[in-house]
């Protein structure tokens, strides 16, 4: 028969075997299956976040693009309203210009006519202090045509030296 320690050895080298095969059926199988799960999903994880991240560089460019456009435009939109601003104020100063010569020729044809006809009282006026003083010195009264006469010789004078 067989030594005790050869059966032993075969019972513990069977039970060895039976007990490799239940381990393996119910434990190394399910924990190898649960690992290569869950290294799928972490490798499916790191994969999703490179797409993610790739989109969000590419948002990233987007939104920088986008924000120099608008910058530009920004620039462009002040740039229009500066210029428009100073051909305002050049409209308005040429305005300005024109209302001010506009007056100042107003105002010397108003002058000029108040001049003339301020000469003009003053030979009237003159003519008649001529013609008092004539009178006076002729110690006599002038009638009425006599004194036109005189003050329409007086001016046609007055005009001729002025």
């Amino acid at each position: 028969m067989l030594s005790p320690s050869i059966a032993t050895f075969l019972v513990t080298l069977v039970n060895i075997a039976i007990l490799f095969a239940v381990l393996r059926a119910l434990l190394f199988k399910p924990v190898t299956k649960f690992m290569a799960d869950r290294s799928r999903k972490i490798e499916e994880s790191i994969a999703g976040a490179e797409s993610e991240k790739a989109q969000a560089r590419q948002l990233l460019e987007q939104y920088r693009a986008q924000l120099k456009n608008a910058d530009e435009e920004a620039e462009a939109i002040i740039k229009n309203a500066r210029e428009n601003a100073v051909r305002e104020a050049d409209r308005i100063i040429a305005e300005g210009k024109t209302r001010a010569e506009n007056m100042v020729s107003t105002a010397r044809t108003r002058i000029d006519s108040e001049q003339q006809a301020a000469l003009a009282l003053f030979k009237a006026e003159a003519a008649a202090l001529v013609v008092a003083a004539a009178g006076r010195l002729l110690m006599r009264d002038l009638n009425q045509e006599d004194d036109r006469r005189l003050a329409a010789s007086l001016l046609k004078e007055l005009g001729a030296e002025v």
